[in-house]
C-alpha cells in the first residue's frame, strides 16, 4: 500500500487539504516480516476488517529493545524501528504526540511550526520524559501531524505489524491547558483512519477518562500500564473485553492483577523495558 493512499485516507477523515506529506518524515527501514496470528477476533476498522489481539493472549512489552520472546507468550508489542517477532501478533509502537529524543532534530528542523509553544515561543516539554508536546491544537496541524504519522503507520504495515499503540494520548494534560482532551480525541481519530486504511487494529494507550469516547478514537483495543496499581482495569474491561493488554512495572500490583484478572493479558514489566540479558530485566507472567 502507497504512502500517497494513506495520506488521502487522512485527509479524506479530517475534511482538509492541508498537511505534510509522511515521505518527510523518518520510516521504518527493517524487512524482517510476521506470519502473524490470526485466530484473533476480527473487527470492522473503518475500511475493512482488522484482527485484534489473541483474547486474553499472553503479552510481552519490548519497547527498550527486542528479544526472543519467552515461551508462551503470543503478543509482542516493539518500537516502530524494531522487526515484528515471526509467527506471533506484533504491535507497532509510535509516539504520535510527543517528540522522543532521538528525533527532535527531525521535528525542530522540519516541521518546528507542529512543536507545541508556550506564549513565550519556547517549546512546552514533558520533563518527565524529556519530550516536547506535538501541537495538535488546530484541524490544520492535526492533519499535517497525521500525515507525518501516517507514514510511520504505513512503515509498520510493510514490516508486518499486526496493529499500532500510539503513545502519549493524555499529552494534553501536561501541555500547560494550551491542549485539551477534544484535540487528542481528533488527532486520535486521524490516527486510526489511517491503520484502518491499512488494515491494522489500533490501541487506546491509556488515559481511562477518554474511554468513553472510544467511537470518536475509533479504537479497537487497550495497552494499559499500571491499571492495576490505580485501580483502572476494570474501566477498560468495561468497554474492551478481554482485548485489554495490561503491564505492570511492581511486584506488588502484577500479583494484585494476577489475583483480580487471572488468565488476562497481564505481564510484569522493568520500568526501562530492558531487553532479555540486561542487568535490571523483569518479565513475569501470571501463574
Amino acid at each position: 500500500m502507497m504512502r500517497s493512499s494513506l495520506v488521502l485516507a487522512v485527509l479524506a477523515a479530517c475534511g482538509s487539504s492541508h498537511g505534510s506529506s509522511p515521505g518527510d518524515a523518518a520510516g521504518l527501514g527493517g524487512d524482517g516480516a510476521s506470519d502473524g496470528v490470526n485466530d484473533g477476533a476480527m473487527h470492522d476498522g473503518g475500511a475493512g476488517a482488522v484482527t485484534l489481539p489473541p483474547s486474553d493472549g499472553k503479552f510481552d512489552y519490548q519497547l527498550g529493545g527486542p528479544y526472543a520472546p519467552p515461551a508462551g507468550v503470543a503478543i509482542v508489542s516493539r518500537d516502530r524501528s524494531a522487526t515484528p517477532a515471526a509467527g506471533l501478533y506484533n504491535i507497532c509502537y509510535i509516539n504520535g504526540f510527543q517528540i522522543q529524543t532521538d528525533e527532535t532534530s527531525f521535528w525542530m528542523t522540519s516541521h518546528p511550526d507542529l512543536i507545541l509553544q508556550d506564549s513565550q515561543g519556547h517549546p512546552v516539554v514533558d520533563t518527565a520524559w524529556n519530550e516536547m508536546l506535538i501541537d495538535v491544537s488546530t484541524p490544520a496541524k492535526r492533519t499535517a501531524v497525521a500525515a507525518i504519522v501516517a507514514g510511520w503507520i504505513d512503515a509498520c504495515q510493510a514490516a508486518g505489524f499486526d496493529a499500532i499503540e500510539i503513545d502519549n494520548l493524555d499529552s494534553y494534560s501536561r501541555s500547560q491547558g494550551l491542549l485539551v482532551a477534544d484535540d487528542n480525541v481528533a488527532a486520535m481519530g486521524l490516527f486510526s483512519a489511517a491503520a484502518h486504511h491499512d488494515g491494522l487494529a489500533i490501541a487506546q494507550k491509556n488515559s481511562t477518562e477518554l474511554v468513553p469516547r472510544r467511537v470518536e478514537m475509533a479504537t479497537d483495543f487497550v495497552t494499559a500500564e499500571e491499571c492495576n496499581r490505580y485501580s483502572e482495569c476494570a474501566t477498560y474491561f468495561s468497554s474492551y473485553g478481554d482485548h485489554v493488554l495490561m503491564v505492570e512495572y511492581r511486584q506488588s500490583d502484577f500479583t494484585a492483577g494476577c489475583t483480580a484478572y487471572p488468565g488476562t493479558s497481564l505481564v510484569l514489566r522493568d520500568l526501562d523495558l530492558v531487553p532479555a540479558g540486561s542487568s535490571g530485566y523483569v518479565f513475569q507472567l501470571c501463574p
